[in-house]
């Protein structure tokens, strides 16, 4: 039997909500949970932080994650904690991957991060969370786009307590109904729970302003669904993805824990993919 000779992978999780705690459920039943160690958890507050996983500690400043050396830091904290952690995670870390891309619309923030990753010599990651063919978009890309259509389509409970109360009636619906249509930086941004995935497809393809992305309730449907259709120079792309809402948080799904998952993972696996 081969005992592997370096230490484990040193992961620190910005949040301990639905997202964070599933992905450290999985990681702690899967056959590489020896070869990762969650040393922290940051939160806003520790009151509400219950059953962490052994050996984590509770952090609330960001400054503190420089001692803990971790070699991960991974945000499923909501977009606010983008701009409070990320800048000390890229300098306290290799890599810093975050869940809630549509921090990202802010474009002096991104530029912060991207100027500090570059300065420390880390990397910003962006899992493609409940997306499928984010990889694909991002090859085509090298050559010149035409088009990125991303419909965003789910059940009209997914869409309670957002701002498409206020656009249409959700109890009523008998038919599929789009109540928005416009920029993947408007949706993110106006909707910033359920249209999050949308900067991730815009930022692998042409861009948060030319990226047209349409919001759907279907009362018909009981999965939260992306179809994704792209075209440009190297022909064109048409996929679907019907995503099992997660549990306690119908507003994301099941896939955006898992994503994070195969992103942690891969930082040591000895095939990447």
């Amino acid at each position: 039997m081969t005992i592997r000779s370096h230490r484990p992978l040193r992961v620190a999780l910005i949040g301990w909500g639905a997202i964070s705690r599933r992905v450290a459920a999985l990681l702690s039943n899967s056959p590489s949970a020896g070869d990762i160690a969650i040393v922290a958890i940051g939160v806003r507050s520790t009151a509400r932080a219950q059953d962490i996983p052994t050996g984590a500690v509770l952090i609330t400043d960001p400054a503190q994650l420089a001692g803990l050396k971790p070699d991960l830091v991974v945000e499923a904290a909501g977009r606010e904690a983008v701009a409070i952690w990320g800048e000390a995670a890229l300098r306290s870390a290799p890599a810093f991957a975050i869940a809630s891309a549509s921090a990202l619309t802010d474009a002096s923030l991104l530029e912060r991060l991207l100027q500090t990753a570059e300065a420390c010599g880390s990397q910003l990651i962006l899992p493609p969370g409940a997306l499928a063919g984010i990889d694909a978009i991002a090859a085509a890309s090298v050559l010149p786009l035409d088009e990125v259509v991303h419909s965003i389509v789910k059940p009209p409970a997914a869409w309670r307590g957002t701002l498409a109360e206020d656009m249409i009636a959700l109890d009523g619906l008998s038919a599929p109904a789009v109540f928005f249509t416009g920029s993947a930086r408007e949706a993110a941004v106006r909707f910033p729970q359920n249209a999050n995935v949308a900067v991730i497809s815009a930022l692998a393809g042409i861009g948060l302003d030319r990226t047209r992305v349409e919001l759907v309730a279907d009362p018909g449907v009981a999965a939260n669904c992306h179809r994704l259709s792209v075209s440009g120079a190297f022909g064109r792309l048409d996929i679907a993805i019907e995503n099992r809402p997660l549990a306690g948080n119908p507003k994301s799904s099941e896939m955006a824990a898992l994503s994070l998952v195969r992103t942690i993972r891969n930082r040591i696996a000895p095939l990447s993919r």
